[in-house]
This record gives structure tokens, sequence and C-alpha cells, in this order.
């Protein structure tokens, strides 16, 4: 069967294909939506959910595997780092059935806070790898790496990367495996105890012989194509451009296009590399260029002096690199110059709960007379996160999952003498604010931890929080209400609607900056986007009476919603009616009540 399929498809499609019945991952562009397919495909018939974290996806993936389950855990690049330490740890045990980690990186980066290279993680964590190129890889080595995960019982961490995971293209496949599983049990402490150090040196033993053979498995799927002395080496979707490029050059050289960046077979790298001048074209970090170069040597091995380390390669770049390395005509001459296209920044949605929140924040701020300045406010991982941007400026720091409180906590028991608050999502607090807040409790730090519950995990898609009672698959599950799950962690705990009970919001904030402790306001709303989809609230667009509006700009520079505009020729704000939800919070700052 042949389908027009996204790379995340075609991995969901392989999974199945190879009988995978065990799926936990946590939401995160670029690897979101192999879940989401299965989810889609399956629904109950076989365990397919996000789990809390990364960490919870791929334990509760690696529990099911020494059950003999055939199992897979996704998340994004800063994920595999949450799961570090089992996934090291599992490394070492090994499985006993199969357990493919799905990774996918973000060269640009697109959605992700740094431009992270997994094949570095899986060289520290001696995990096997495998690096589609295109859909019809992405479904083909999904395949593969559950087999060869089953063959070494060891967890083979499958990498793509953004333009991999939601290029489409023609997908091949075969008939889906979806059968229900019986898990098995086996009792091996000598496998699966971390406590005996001699074991572990043993098992430490067996990894480099694994990573061995698995080095010679793999090299069948490396390809080499075309002939001559000069030679390009490249891995994922780098192969594509470097196609692209040799046939835009019209040049005749030997690409050697490899199925994975580690482990390497050093006959196969010796056989068809020793002797030859090397160009390594490959996203991010020199990589396979640093593998090639301990294998046979650096001498006429290039690589990031011409290809480079940061952003996405496309196929300019690449024919530009393939040029001065074959010392041809400067290719920039041949490439017709791109249209400029003006950049812009993504805002919250009009009638965002979070812009509601954050108004609200500063507001308190300033009756209670404090500069914004004067008080650090330390973000988190989430939508929310855009409320950086002018005018709001609501958040000073954003770092990584459940960052906020712990840093937030640190400054104020360094000394800090004035407010600090913490923002965090309801999803964030979750995945990894609670140790922290349980950590804030326990030293006693004095800051407001808001919590900005919005009731879904917003900006990987909606998908489903533990605060709901059924999965996205269809599961039934326990609802976990989040006051009472922070309650036993904090001196005071306050509930409010920002969006309904704006001016109440005011004061549960102002109250919580005044009260000793460790003080947490949930503010919850439900995401605009949902609201209107599951009809909660209807979009009611307002507009502005020019005979009233005195263009004060008031309604723009306290809100900062999309929806608003000044009319620079009659010097008047202007509503975008097809963005505007009514939300109204633009007329709680008009003075003239200009706003209908």
């Amino acid at each position: 069967m042949k389908e027009l399929l996204s790379g995340n498809e075609a991995i969901a499609i392989g999974a199945l294909e190879a009988g995978v019945n065990f799926v936990s991952g946590y939401p995160g562009t670029p690897s979101t939506e192999v879940i989401e397919t299965l989810q889609r495909l399956v629904g109950t018939k076989i365990y397919v959910e996000r789990a809390t974290n990364e960490k919870t996806a791929f334990e509760l993936a690696l529990g099911a595997s020494l059950g003999g389950a055939k199992a897979m855990a996704t998340m994004k690049a800063p994920g595999i780092l949450v799961a570090s330490d089992p996934i090291v740890s599992a490394a070492y045990s090994g499985t006993l059935g199969s357990l493919v980690i799905y990774v996918a990186d973000d060269p640009g980066p697109h959605t992700t806070q740094t431009e992270q290279d997994s094949r570095r993680f899986a060289r520290l964590a001696k995990l096997p790898l495998i690096e589609p190129a295109d859909p019809q890889e992405a479904r083909d080595y999904t395949i593969e790496a559950v087999r060869l995960s089953g063959k070494f019982e060891a967890p083979v961490v499958l990498r793509s990367t953004t333009r991999v995971s939601h290029t489409v293209g023609i997908v091949e496949h075969g008939e889906r495996k979806i059968e229900p599983f019986k898990p098995s049990r086996k009792r091996m402490p000598e496998r699966f105890v971390r406590a005996g150090m001699a074991r572990n040196r043993e098992r430490h033993k067996r990894i480099l012989e694994v990573l061995e053979e698995y080095a010679k498995e793999i090299a069948r799927l490396h390809r080499i194509e075309g002939s001559g002395e000069d030679v390009i080496v490249t891995v994922g979707v780098a192969y594509h451009y470097v196609k692209e490029a040799v046939k835009k050059l019209g040049v005749d050289v030997k690409i050697v296009k490899l199925a994975s960046s580690w482990p390497l077979d050093e006959g196969f790298v010796k056989e068809n590399l020793s002797g030859h001048r090397i160009l390594v074209v490959e996203e991010l970090d020199g990589f396979v260029e640093e593998e090639i170069k301990a294998i046979i040597g650096p001498e006429n091995v290039i690589g990031k002096e011409l290809v480079p380390q940061i952003g996405e390669l496309n196929v300019d770049i690449v024919t530009e690199a393939i040029a001065k390395f074959l010392g041809l005509e400067d290719p920039k001459k041949r490439i017709r110059e791109k249209p400029r296209i003006p950049s812009r920044a993504p805002p919250l949605c009009p009638g965002c709960p979070h812009r509601f929140s954050y108004v609200a924040i500063k507001k308190a701020l300033g009756e209670l007379k404090y500069k914004r300045s004067e008080v650090p406010i330390f973000g988190d991982i989430g939508c929310y996160a855009l409320s950086v941007l002018k005018p709001i400026e609501g958040i000073d720091t954003e770092h990584s999952m459940g960052s906020s409180i712990a840093m937030a906590a640190g400054l104020k028991l360094s000394g800090y003498d004035k407010p600090v608050i913490a923002t965090i999502g309801d999803s964030t607090i979750i995945h990894g604010g609670l140790p922290e807040l349980i950590e804030a409790y326990h030293k006693r730090a004095n800051i407001t931890v808001v919590v900005l519950d919005n009731q879904v995990i917003a900006m990987t898609g909606h998908q489903e929080t533990p605060e709901r009672d059924v999965t996205a698959s269809g599961r039934r599950t326990k609802p976990v209400k989040l006051e009472d799950l922070l309650r036993p962690v904090s001196d005071h705990l306050r509930v409010v609607d920002p969006v309904n009970e704006f001016e109440k919001a005011v004061e549960v904030m102002k109250k919580a900056l005044t009260t000793e402790g460790l003080n947490v306001v949930i503010m919850r709303a439900p995401c605009v986007i949902l609201a209107l989809r599951k009809k909660i609230i209807e979009a009611k667009p307002l507009r502005v009476d020019p005979e009233k509006c005195i263009g004060c700009k008031a309604c723009i520079l306290n809100t900062g919603c999309p929806a608003l505009y000044r009319d620079e020729e009659n010097k008047k704000a202007y509503i975008d009616e097809v963005f505007c939800v009514g939300c109204g919070l633009c007329k709680k700052f008009c003075p003239v009540d200009a706003i209908v």
C-alpha cells in the first residue's frame, strides 16, 4: 500500500507493522504526531498514552519491555535529557522485549530552546542509533529499530529531525499488526538490579560488544552512490540536500549515505573512505566528522570548516559547501535571490487566558507601588512564554521544564528583599515543577507561584493533562485536581478565573504578594481555542467607536492583543474583527468607553 504520510505518521505506521504494542511519551514538537497518529489508528486496542514527563514515559516503556513487549518511548530533544538517568541505566540492563527511544531533534531551532544534537547523547549512553532521511525511511528504519532492539536486547535510539518528522511524502507500507499482548515474567536481578558493581562492569563489557555487533549489522543499510575520488559523506535529511546540490552543480562524486552516525563500523569506513578526499555534510555538530577522523585520521576530512554548525541546512547552503570543497565557481552567482519575507514574533492568541493572568500580575504590582523591574518573574516552558514580548513583558527567564519555581526560590533564599514570582503551566508543574515546589516549601522560600491552568497542553497541540478523566485514546482515567495536589506543599493556595474575574485576580495577586510564606495562585480559565471548539464561549468581536476614541493607545499598550491596531491615518485604535473573540480585556483599559 502507498500513502501520503508525514515522517511522524510513517514512524507510527512502521511501529504498528513491527508489532509495537506499548507506547508512551510526552508531547513536544517535532515528535508529537507519532502518539497522536497511533491513538487515532488503534484507540485502546494497545496501550498508547502520554505520560506526565519523558522520564516517566521511558520507565513505563522499559517496564513493559521487561515483560516481553515491543515498546516505544517518544520525546523531543530536551526530553531525552529529562529521561537520561533511566536511559543510561537501561543501556546496562538491556531489555527482554524491544524498546525504541524516538527522539526528534530541532535544527533551526524552530520550536526548541536549544539546537541539541542527540547523537552525542546516544554516544554518552552507549546506545545504538538509527537515523532516517525521509518519510519512507522513517517507516523502514522504525521497523529495523524494533527488530534490532529485540535481537540485541538493548534500547535503540531512533533519531529524527524537524524536516524528516514533518516532511510529507509517498510511503509504501504493509499490514499493521494490532494485537493484544500478554506479558511474561522473568526474574533476572543480575541484569536489572544496578546495585551490584561487579555486575555493572560485566554489563558495561556487554554494551561494548553489542555496539560492535550493531555497527556491523547497521552497515548493510549504508548506501554508496556515484563514483569518483572525491567523497561526500552524509546522514539524515542532509542526504537529500547533497543529492540536489550535486545535480545542480553537474558534478560526479561518490556519495556515502549513512543509516546511522553511531556506532560506525571501522571496516566499512576504512574500506570506503581511506585514501579519498572527504566532505562530511551533516546538520548541527561535526559528529560523523569526528568519528571518521578517529578511524582513518584527520587528513583530507573536511566538515564544519565548510558546513555550518548553527541552524538548519538547505540546498543552497550545501551547494555552496560542495562547490568550495571541489574548487568550483561560487554557486551564489547561480542561485536566484529569494524574496525577503518580513518576520513576525508569535503572540499570545486573542482572548488567551494567560494574557489576562500576566496583565493582572502587572496591575497588582503597579497598585502595590512596585516597578516591574523590581519584581522578577521567572517563566517556564509553555505558550505563556510568549508573554515575554512587548507590551506585556510578563517573564524574565525561561529555561527548562519546571525550573521557574526553583530559580525563584533560589533568588529569594539568597536574600532578595522584594517579591519574587514564578509562573508555570498546569502540565509543566506536574511534569517537572512538583519537586521544586516541595523544595521551596520545605526551605521556607517566601515566593508567589502562579499556576497558569488552561486545562490543556496548548503549545504542542492541545493534548490532555492529568486533570482530564479521559485520554485522547478514549481510555478512562482518574483525574488529578491541581489544588488537591498543591495544597499540602503551600502555605496559602487561592484559585481564581482571570478572564471572568479579572479584578478579583488582581486582588488575589496583591494578597499573595503581601502575605508571608509560599503562596500558590491557580489562575484557571480554559485555553481560548479549546473554549471556542467546545462552544464554552462564542466569539463576539468588539469594535472601536471612532467618535469616542481619543487615540490614547491604552487598550493596545496594556494588553498587546494582536487583534488591536492603531489606525495611523486617523490616530485611532482599530479592532480586526477577524481575530477578535470578544474577550473584553481591552475594554477594561479604555478610559472613555470607546470599545463596544
